[in-house]
C-alpha cells in the first residue's frame, strides 16, 4: 500500500475517475492496519456527499450458471446506454492461506478494456459468505466516482447471497437449464431474496426445456411471501454468451427500481443496509477493542474456549464475556 499518497490526491483521484487512484482508495479501505484503517475513514467521510446516486445490482448463481460472462454482456449494455459501469467480483479464498484466485478480471476481458468500466476482483478472505469485508466501502467509492451501476458477484455459496442481498438494491438470480428436477438444490431463502431471475445458456435445442424451467419456477414464485408489494418477480430466458434477453433484464431492473422509489422503499431499505453495516462495525470495533486490552482479550479467549469445547452455552458464554466488556 502506498501510504505517501495523501488523502486530497485519492479524492481528487476518485473524482476525476482516475482508475489507478480508484483501486489505490479501495485498497486503503481493505487494509486492515490502523493508520490505513484510519485514513480509510477520512476517505469515506469525504466522500460521502458522492455517493448514493448507483444501482447496486446483486447478482449470484451456482458455479457453472455463466455469472461472468453475463457480468460482462450486461455491463457491455449498460455501457451502450450510456452508463458507467463498476464490477465488484469477490473471489472464493483459500481458508487455509487466504489466497485468491482472481481471475475475473481475464474473464471479463473486453469489459475490462473499456474505459467505461471499472472490475475489481476482491479476495474474500475468509469472510462469512464470500463477500469481501470491505465490500459496502468499496462500492461507496466507485459510486463517488461516477459509476451508475454497481455490478456485485457472490461466489454463490452458503450465506453470501444473504450479505450481497443486504448491499443491493436489485439482486438477480442466474439458473441454468438442468437434469431432473428444475427446482432441485434451488434454496426457498434465495427465492424469497430474488428480485429478477434469468435463465442462461438457452438455445435452440433447449428453448422447450428452458420454458418448462420457467414455467415451474413461476409456479414456485407463487408460494412465496411478495418481497415488494406490486412486484412479480420476472422469470426471463437468453444467452449472455450469445448476448441475447439481456435488454428485458436491463428493462425489469429499470422498472424495478421505479417502483422502489415511487413507492419510497428504495430509500427506506437503503437506510436498513447502512443500520446493518453500522451494526457489523460496531461489532467489529468492539472485538478489536478487546484485544488491546489484556485482562479482556483472556478473559474473550476463555469464554471462547469454552463456547468451542461446548463446556457451556455459547450464548451464555457470550454473555457473560459481554457483561464483564461493559463492567471494565
Amino acid at each position: 500500500m502506498s501510504v505517501e499518497i495523501s488523502l486530497e490526491t485519492l479524492v481528487e483521484g476518485i473524482k476525476s475517475g482516475d482508475k489507478r487512484l480508484i483501486a489505490k482508495a479501495i485498497t486503503l479501505v481493505e487494509s486492515k492496519k490502523l493508520e490505513h484503517r484510519e485514513k480509510a475513514e477520512q476517505l469515506l467521510k469525504a466522500i460521502m456527499p458522492l455517493t448514493g446516486k448507483s444501482i447496486r445490482v446483486g447478482i449470484t448463481g451456482v458455479p457453472g450458471a455463466g455469472k461472468s460472462t453475463f457480468i460482462e454482456s450486461f455491463g457491455q449494455l449498460a455501457i451502450k446506454n450510456g452508463k458507467k459501469v463498476a464490477v465488484l467480483a469477490i473471489d472464493p479464498s483459500s481458508a487455509i492461506n487466504k489466497g485468491s484466485i482472481l481471475g475475473d478480471k481475464t474473464r471479463m476481458e473486453d469489459l475490462a478494456k473499456d474505459p467505461n468500466a471499472f472490475i475489481r476482483p476482491s479476495p474474500s478472505s475468509g469472510f462469512l459468505g464470500g463477500v469481501a469485508n470491505a465490500t459496502f466501502e468499496t462500492m461507496l467509492i466507485c459510486e463517488a466516482a461516477g459509476y451508475d451501476y454497481i455490478l456485485i458477484e457472490t461466489v454463490g455459496v452458503g450465506q453470501s447471497e444473504v450479505l450481497v442481498a443486504d448491499i443491493s438494491d436489485v439482486f438477480l438470480f442466474l439458473k441454468i437449464i438442468g437434469g431432473g428436477d428444475e427446482l432441485q438444490g434451488i434454496k426457498r431463502g434465495i427465492m424469497e431474496m430474488v428480485d429478477v431471475i434469468f435463465i442462461n445458456k438457452v438455445s435452440d435445442e433447449n428453448l422447450q426445456q428452458a420454458k418448462n424451467t420457467k414455467l415451474e419456477l413461476t409456479r414456485a414464485l407463487q408460494f412465496m411471501p411478495p418481497k415488494e408489494k406490486d412486484w412479480k418477480v420476472p422469470v426471463l430466458l437468453g444467452s449472455a454468451l450469445n448476448h441475447q434477453g439481456l435488454e428485458n433484464v436491463y428493462e425489469k431492473i429499470d422498472d424495478f427500481i421505479s417502483l422502489k422509489k415511487s413507492s419510497g422503499r428504495f430509500e427506506e431499505v437503503r437506510q436498513l443496509q447502512g443500520e446493518k453495516r453500522f451494526q457489523y462495525w460496531v461489532q467489529a470495533y468492539i472485538l478489536e477493542q478487546t484485544k488491546k486490552n489484556q485482562q479482556l482479550d483472556e478473559a474473550f479467549n476463555e469464554h471462547k474456549k469454552n463456547a468451542s469445547e461446548l463446556l457451556s452455552n455459547p450464548s451464555s458464554e457470550a454473555r457473560e464475556f459481554v457483561n464483564k466488556l461493559l463492567k471494565s
